[in-house]
C-alpha cells in the first residue's frame, strides 16, 4: 500500500519527468552533433565527386574539340567543327565551375591555374592548325609540327587533369573513411534513444492504466453534468459565461448563442461583441457592470437585447467570483431571458392602472347612476306620466309650458344615464380584436346617421381606410360619435361638408407618438366646416361631463368624446382635437398599424 502511494505521487511523476526530459536532451544533444558531422562528411565526399567528374568532362570536351578538327582537316565538311565551336564554351563553364569547387584548396588552385594556361595554349594550337588549312596551298612541313605541338600539349592536359584527379581521390578516400566512422555510431545513438523512448512509454502505460478507470468515471459522470446543464439551459432559458480576470478571456456556453439568435460559437466572446446585442440605451448598464466586476461588486443587473432577426428581448444576469488562488480569479455570470416574466409583470402593472381607473369611474358612475339618478327620475317620470293622464287638462298655458320643459329635462336625464351607462360599457367589455375592414364600418354608421345626414343636406367625404385589428363596435361607436359631433355642431348658414382622410405615418414623426419610436400608425382625421372650438379647450372637450360654454344650447351629455378617448385608449391609440370658432374642427385618431 506505502508503494503504492509513493508510485502514485505527484513528487515521483514530477521527478521521473525531469529525468526523463535531462536524458532526453543529452541524447538529442548527441545526436544532433553526430548528425551534423555525418552531414558534413557527407557534404565533402559530394564535393570531391564532383570535382572529378568536373576534370573529366574537361578532359571529354578537349577531346571532341580535337575530334572535330581531324575530321574537318580529312573531309573538309564543317559540319566536324561543330564540337569544336561549341566545346569551347562548355570547356569554360566547366572550369569555372571548378573555381568555385576548389575555392578553398590552395593546392588545387595552382594545379588549375597551370592547367587552364594549358588549355587556352591547345586551343590557340587548335586554332592555328585551322589557319594553315584554311589556305589555298596548305604548308605541309608546318601543320605536322602545329600537330605534333598540339598532341603534347594534350598530353600535358592529361598529366595535369590525371594528378588533380589522384589528389581528389586521396581527398575522397579520407572523407570516406571519416564518413564510414561517424555512420557506425548511428546505430548506437539510435538504440539508445529508441530504449529511453520506450522506458519512458512503460512508465507512462503503467500510470496511465492505473489512473484510466477513475479518469473514465470521472468524464462520464462530467459528460452527464455537461449534458444535463446544456438541456438545463435550454429549457430555462438561461446561460452561463465565464470571465477569467487575468487573462480578460471570455467564454459563453452554447445557449448564449442561441438566446441571441446565433448558431453556437459563431463569433468570438468578448464584452465588445456582446455589447453590439444590448439595445443602446442599455448599453451602459452592461459596460459600467463588467467594470463593477473587477472592483467585487456584483448585483443583478436588468437591460435589453436585439436578437440577430431584431426582436427585442429582456436578460438579467447575476454573477459570482470562484477564486482557485490569490492571483487567479473566475467570474462566473448567469444571464437569464426574462422576457416573458418582464412583459407579464408590465401587462399585469399595466392592468392594475386600468383596473384602479375603472374601480374609480365605476365607482363614480354607480353611485351617481345606480341611485343618484335612476331613483328619482323614475318617480320624476311616474308623476309626470299621471299627471299627463289626469291633470294637464286644468294646467293653464304657463303651466303647460313648464310641465312641458319638466318633460325635456326628464328625458335629457335619460339621455345622460344611458349615455353613462355606454361610457362603463365602454371600460368593462371584454376586448376582443379581430381583423376588419375600416370601410365598412363608416359605411354602418353612415346609415346609422342617414336621417340625419339627409336632413342637414350633408357631405361625407373620404379616403379607402385600412384593415386594422380592432374591436369592431368599438371604432364603429367611435365614427359614429365624431361624426355625429360634427353634425350636431354644424354652422346653420352652410352646408356641412365632413372630410375623412387616413394615411400611415411613423410615431418620431409626431410628437403625441414619438415615445413609440419607430411605431407605425394609421392617421385618421375627420374634419368638418361647423362651428369650431376655440383651441383652449383642446384638451378639456374629452373629460368626462366637459361641455363648451357656447354649446350648452344643443343638447348632449358631454359624455360622447370622453367614449371616443375611451375607445382610442382601448386600441393602444391617441387622439387629439384642433378648432377655429366658426371655421371648424379637426379630430385626429392614431391607430396602431
Amino acid at each position: 500500500m506505502k508503494g503504492m502511494f509513493i508510485f502514485k505521487s505527484p513528487f515521483l511523476l514530477k521527478s521521473i519527468f525531469v529525468i526523463a526530459l535531462f536524458v532526453l536532451v543529452f541524447i538529442s544533444s548527441v545526436s544532433y552533433k553526430h548528425t551534423i558531422s555525418l552531414s558534413e562528411s557527407s557534404d565533402l565526399l559530394v564535393h570531391s565527386y564532383k570535382i572529378q567528374i568536373h576534370l573529366e568532362k574537361l578532359l571529354s570536351y578537349l577531346k571532341d574539340a580535337e575530334t572535330g578538327q581531324r575530321g574537318f582537316i580529312i573531309s573538309k565538311d564543317t559540319l566536324f567543327l561543330q564540337p569544336y565551336n561549341s566545346g569551347r564554351e562548355k570547356v569554360n563553364q566547366v572550369f569555372n565551375g571548378l573555381k568555385t569547387l576548389l575555392n578553398e584548396n590552395i593546392q588545387q588552385q595552382k594545379q588549375l591555374d597551370t592547367l587552364f594556361h594549358l588549355i587556352n595554349y591547345r586551343y590557340a594550337l587548335l586554332e592555328k592548325t585551322l589557319e594553315i588549312n584554311s589556305n589555298p596551298v596548305i604548308n605541309t612541313k608546318m601543320l605536322d609540327k602545329n600537330l605534333m605541338k598540339g598532341k603534347m600539349v594534350m598530353d600535358s592536359i592529361r598529366s595535369f587533369i590525371s594528378k588533380m584527379n589522384d589528389l581528389e581521390t586521396e581527398h575522397f578516400n579520407q572523407n570516406q573513411k571519416k564518413y564510414k566512422h561517424e555512420i557506425s555510431f548511428t546505430p548506437l545513438f539510435t538504440l539508445m534513444l529508441l530504449l529511453f523512448t520506450l522506458a519512458i512509454f512503460i512508465i507512462s502505460y503503467v500510470k496511465i492504466t492505473t489512473d484510466l478507470f477513475m479518469l473514465t468515471q470521472s468524464n462520464e459522470q462530467l459528460m452527464i453534468s455537461i449534458e444535463s446543464m446544456k438541456h438545463a439551459e435550454i429549457i430555462g432559458e438561461f446561460c452561463i459565461s465565464q470571465w477569467d480576470l487575468k487573462t480578460n478571456k471570455l467564454l459563453y456556453s452554447d445557449n448564449l448563442y442561441r438566446l441571441l439568435g446565433y448558431e453556437p460559437q459563431s463569433f468570438e466572446p468578448s464584452i465588445e461583441n456582446y455589447l453590439k446585442f444590448v439595445h443602446p440605451d442599455d448599453r451602459s448598464i452592461v459596460a459600467n457592470g463588467a467594470e463593477d466586476v473587477k472592483i467585487n461588486k456584483t448585483y443583478p443587473r436588468l437591460y435589453r437585447i436585439i436578437r440577430k432577426d431584431g426582436e427585442l428581448r429582456y436578460f438579467k444576469s447575476l454573477g459570482k467570483y470562484l477564486s482557485f488562488n490569490k492571483k487567479n480569479k473566475i467570474y462566473i455570470g448567469v444571464i437569464k431571458d426574462v422576457t416573458e416574466y418582464n412583459l407579464n409583470t408590465k401587462a399585469l402593472e399595466e392592468k392594475n392602472q386600468e383596473l384602479e381607473q375603472i374601480i374609480k369611474e365605476l365607482e363614480s358612475f354607480n353611485r351617481v347612476a345606480s341611485h343618484d339618478l335612476q331613483e328619482p327620475l323614475r318617480k320624476i317620470q311616474t308623476f309626470i306620466s299621471r299627471i299627463s293622464e289626469k291633470e294637464a287638462f286644468t294646467l293653464s298655458e304657463t303651466g303647460k309650458e313648464y310641465f312641458e320643459k319638466i318633460i325635456a329635462s326628464a328625458i335629457r336625464m335619460r339621455k345622460l344615464i344611458d349615455d353613462l351607462l355606454l361610457f362603463s360599457h365602454t371600460n368593462k367589455t371584454d376586448k376582443v380584436f379581430a381583423k376588419t375592414d375600416c370601410n365598412l364600418l363608416l359605411e354602418n354608421v353612415k346609415q346609422e346617421l342617414a336621417h340625419t345626414i339627409e336632413e342637414k343636406n350633408a357631405v361625407i367625404q373620404f379616403t379607402q381606410l385600412p384593415f386594422l385589428e380592432v374591436i369592431p363596435f368599438q371604432i364603429q361607436q367611435l365614427f359614429a360619435n365624431l361624426i355625429g359631433n360634427s353634425l350636431k355642431y354644424c354652422n346653420p348658414d352652410i352646408f356641412p361638408i365632413i372630410n375623412i382622410e387616413c394615411i400611415k405615418i411613423t410615431a418620431k414623426d409626431y410628437p403625441i407618438v414619438k415615445k413609440d419610436n419607430n411605431k407605425i400608425y394609421f392617421k385618421i382625421s375627420i374634419t368638418d366646416n361647423g362651428l369650431g372650438f376655440d383651441q383652449q379647450y383642446a384638451e378639456d372637450i374629452f373629460i368626462l361631463f366637459h361641455r363648451l360654454p357656447h354649446k350648452t344650447e344643443y343638447p348632449g351629455s358631454g359624455i360622447g368624446l370622453s367614449i371616443c378617448k375611451k375607445i382610442v385608449e382601448n386600441h393602444n391609440g391617441y387622439i387629439t382635437a384642433n378648432g377655429k370658432p366658426g371655421i371648424g374642427a379637426t379630430f385626429t385618431v392614431f391607430l396602431p398599424a
